[in-house]
């Protein structure tokens, strides 16, 4: 087994609680033997689930990829708030109200749709050059921008009165911080609220089921046989797009730049982007002008 056989794919790995994506990939680098390696998202080390990890010619689609819906299962608690917007923060208000289901169903549509949503402090948001989180470490909040984002499902699944704890499942766009929903959702209750566990269950048309855990990888002694068995084609990732296949020739001249007439290449529509092919996946084109032009290559 030859780190050659990773050339470029998609191994979906179920990130454990307690470290970063960064760590995931360290992780990776090692058992792999492959320096090649990047994330489609950043996960907050209390976060589990679904990380798509980028292998080689991959990695080149982390800024383009055409589907960005995530789906998340987040544990709450009300009636406490924390600097984090998670239990792992410092306690900054608690408030002993009560808060039924029904309150809650109540408010829950005002956080569907197109939302406006503040970036916590501590996150990895750059303003002036410095991440939000390493200011905050330093005590220093500052002025934030507030981020359009979609949620295009939010759903109450559990909730005890009592404990004044829940369950929320949670669609939405890329860029979207649950902790900041649950947080903002208590302060419209009236009484504060914070996350207290988190499980990504969908990224990127992947599923938590077709993950493997990254400590199955690091305990099996063949991690690279495992991984090389798993990898998912680069362009699974672009299968929203009708394909394009050429001919050798056409191929040979799009490999060297050429920008292909679109009436000579079969299926190709003015303004479509199209995954394209020759005797491989050769990337992204777009019909631009009646012509066919490179978007990004992955051969």
């Amino acid at each position: 087994m030859t780190t050659e056989m990773l050339s470029g794919g998609v191994l979906l790995i179920d990130k454990p609680s307690g470290y970063t994506s960064f760590d995931v990939i360290a992780v990776l680098r090692g058992l792999l033997h492959e320096k090649r390696l990047g994330h489609t998202g950043t996960l907050d080390p209390m976060a589990t689930g679904v990380l798509p990890v980028l292998i080689g010619k991959a990695t080149g689609a982390s800024d383009i990829l055409p589907i960005d819906e995530k789906t998340y299962r987040a544990e709450f608690v009300l009636g406490k708030s924390t600097d984090t917007q998670d239990i792992t923060g410092k306690v900054l208000a608690e408030s002993p109200n009560p808060v039924s289901e029904a309150e809650i169903l109540d408010k829950l549509p005002q956080f569907r749709g197109a939302i406006q949503q503040l970036p916590p402090m501590y996150s990895a948001v750059s303003v002036g050059g410095k991440r939000l989180y390493d200011l905050a470490r330093q005590g220093v909040s500052v002025e934030r921008k507030p981020r359009e984002v979609t949620v295009f499902e939010l759903k109450l699944e559990a909730y005890d009165e009592a404990e004044r704890a829940g369950t929320l499942l949670i669609s939405c766009s890329k860029g979207t911080y649950i902790r900041t929903i649950i947080s903002d959702l208590g302060d419209s209750l009236g009484v504060g609220g914070c996350m207290t566990a988190l499980r990504r269950i969908s990224a990127h048309g992947f599923k938590i089921e077709d993950c493997i855990p990254l400590e199955d990888l690091r305990a099996s002694g063949n991690a690279l046989e495992i991984a090389t068995s798993r990898i998912i084609p680069t362009d699974k990732l672009f299968e929203c797009y009708k394909a394009l296949r050429l001919s050798e020739a056409q191929a040979r001249m799009y490999k060297n730049g050429v920008k292909l007439d679109a009436k000579r290449v079969r299926g190709a529509k003015e303004g479509e982007t199209y995954r394209i092919y020759g005797d491989e996946f050769l990337g992204l084109c777009r019909v631009t002008d009646g012509e066919v032009r490179i978007v990004k290559n992955f051969w």
